[in-house]
């Protein structure tokens, strides 16, 4: 059986990811509900969603781990129910669950990696050192990785995850339990990964992390892509930024006036601060600068805030997205 990638009618490559209708249900529970995204070469792409959302269950199909109860799902070019050791040679993996030998050094892990995938000893090594000098721990190469800080583990891990130059990389919670620092340096190296022309595609449900570190983002909510775009233009789209003024004492009234204003969605008082929901920012503050001085109390304060991937979820879902959770269920895991 061919385990040539396929293209389009026109003689595109296909995009790296394509997931169409999936489903899957562990028992009663619908984890995937025809969960459809495409993931283009080249970027990086996240799966934003709270716990029990389908994003493992996802990327456990799109690993071959799993298989669909419905849809299509292609990595690649390639089929994943039906090419899934194609598939496989295609693709790189870095898991929730932490997957370094405690006892072997970092590069011994590196060099194990490589012999799982067929490189001989020479090029293995040299795989090894190139990957290392990437993820930036070449200097503690021979350090039980048992030894490593967190941040270390988890960069050996990608590093790992690259040892056969994969078409596609995908990254289960990358920054989960790693502190800021941690996880913005870990960001620093994705990016580095991106640019040798791996395709990313991450979950997280960190809203930081998906907005400083992907090109697109795919909102997943009970098994089902509510949205998908840039973050920037999904806090456009969905968002809503808020304008604070402090008062020099409560004016209730002007809430009222203000209501009827067409960009200003909800207005909140509490005593001498007034916040008003917008998705105009400039007019709505002309708005509240021009009532608050025609009823002669010009503000002492004034702030923005934009709008976030927090709002747009909420927004989108009715929820808010928590960020103290791991994973989809035990089952998942």
């Amino acid at each position: 059986m061919s385990t040539t990638a396929s293209y389009t009618a026109d003689g595109a490559a296909p995009p790296a990811v394509e997931a169409d209708e999936l489903t899957h249900n562990f028992g009663a529970t619908r984890a995937l509900d025809g969960t459809t995204f495409a993931v283009e070469r080249g970027e990086i792409f996240g799966l934003l969603g709270p716990n029990g959302a389908g994003k493992t269950t996802a990327i456990r199909i799109l690993l071959t781990l799993l298989e669909p109860n419905g849809g299509k799902a292609r990595v690649a070019g390639l089929d994943v129910t039906r090419h899934p050791i194609g598939v496989r040679r295609r693709v790189g993996w870095v898991p929730q669950d932490r997957t370094v030998d405690p006892l072997m050094t970092a590069r011994e892990n590196l060099t194990f990696a490589a012999g799982l995938y067929h490189l001989g000893t020479a090029a293995g090594r040299d795989r090894a050192a190139e990957l290392l000098r990437l993820v930036d721990l070449d200097d503690d190469a021979d350090r039980l990785a048992r030894a490593l800080s967190g941040g270390m583990r988890r960069r050996l891990e990608l590093a790992m995850g690259l040892v056969h130059v994969p078409d596609v990389l995908f990254l289960d919670e990358p920054t989960l339990g790693l502190d800021i620092t941690s996880r913005r340096r870990l960001w620093t190296y994705v990016r580095e990964i991106q640019r040798t022309g791996t395709t990313i595609l991450l979950t997280t449900h960190y809203l930081d992390e998906a907005d400083a570190l992907c090109d697109r983002v795919a909102i997943i909510h009970q098994g089902r892509i509510q949205a998908v775009d840039t973050p920037a233009e999904l806090k456009r789209a969905f968002g809503r930024a808020t304008v604070h003024a402090r008062l020099p004492e409560p004016a209730p009234e002007l809430a009222k006036r203000l209501g009827r204003h067409p960009h200003v969605h909800h207005i909140r008082v509490a005593g001498d601060v007034i916040e008003l929901d917008t998705d105009a920012t400039v007019p709505a503050t002309g708005a509240l600068v021009d009532e608050c001085r025609a009823a002669g109390a010009a503000p002492l304060d004034l702030w923005t805030q934009r709008a976030s991937l927090d709002d747009v979820f909420l927004t989108l879902t009715g929820q808010e997205l928590h960020t103290d959770v791991e994973s989809d269920s035990p089952e998942m895991t």
